[in-house]
């Protein structure tokens, strides 16, 4: 069977990954259905960027299987098929050149590029991207470079440019990192809204800490040391028992109107 079923937007199948001796991700099994908001939460070196970029059909594992929106791995052509993922991350933003202005880093997402000159852009395509960046607050900052753009708005910028394209799947690698309290918030509350939209794909959030897991999110999965120590809906899942285990420390998560908080003991 080289399709897997469309209630699904990723599944992985016995997914093992290894590099030389050092084996990253062992046995995972997982589904993200098309109305699911998943957090991913792990130590540092637990695997979570891999697997998302796994999922993202930038890597491939060396065993299992791995459908996406459909298509398997190894079956479909990925340069296409990862035009139907929506991506946030470091990655993307470090590959950004500074002086590009924040309408073209987003507009030129449509064609899964990084630069506009490549490609025509229609005056709908313009109006796309500046409609995108209207959504998160950034209209204002459209013509500005990236590199004078703030922590916060770029990682806004970015989830525009996530978004611009329509996608199947959006995967979201640590958006909240370096930022300072207030952008955090702002962003959090921008994932929140996302995450109640019924037209919004299904998420897929790595995260450190739970602080950073917004509302609305429905899921977690749990690694350490490449494996899967816990997954399934956030309010069975996110508790004490588990994140102890997780991060082999004793850790009493707390619940406050549905943002959470940990601390050891």
């Amino acid at each position: 069977m080289s399709r897997a079923g469309s209630s699904f937007a990723l599944q992985l199948s016995n997914v093992s990954l290894r590099f030389d001796q050092t084996e990253v991700l062992r046995n995972i099994n997982w589904q993200v259905a098309t109305d699911e908001r998943w957090v991913i939460l792990g130590r540092n070196g637990s695997g979570k960027t891999s697997l998302a970029r796994i999922a993202a059909l930038t890597l491939h594992p060396s065993s299992g299987r791995v459908f996406v929106l459909g298509e398997e791995l190894g079956r479909v052509d990925v340069r296409q098929h990862r035009r139907r993922i929506g991506a946030v991350s470091a990655a993307v933003a470090t590959s950004l050149r500074p002086d590009i202005t924040a309408k073209d880093a987003v507009m030129s997402a449509l064609n899964g590029a990084l630069e506009p000159w490549w490609h025509h852009y229609s005056d709908a395509d313009h109006e796309k991207a500046l409609a995108a960046l209207r959504r998160f607050g950034l209209e204002a900052q459209a013509n500005q470079p990236f590199r004078t753009l703030s922590s916060g708005e770029r990682q806004r910028m970015l989830l525009a440019r996530g978004l611009i394209c329509d996608p199947g799947l959006l995967l979201l690698d640590e958006p909240t990192s370096g930022l300072d309290l207030g952008a955090r918030e702002e962003l959090l509350s921008d994932l929140a809204d996302l995450a109640t939209e019924p037209d919004t794909p299904p998420l897929v959030l790595i995260t450190h800490h739970v602080e950073e897991i917004p509302l609305g999110f429905t899921h977690l999965l749990l690694l350490r040391e490449g494996q899967i120590t816990a997954a399934g809906p956030m309010g069975e899942t996110l508790n004490s028992e588990n994140l102890s285990h997780c991060f082999d420390l004793n850790i009493k998560v707390e619940n406050h109107d549905g943002r959470y908080a940990a601390r050891a003991f």
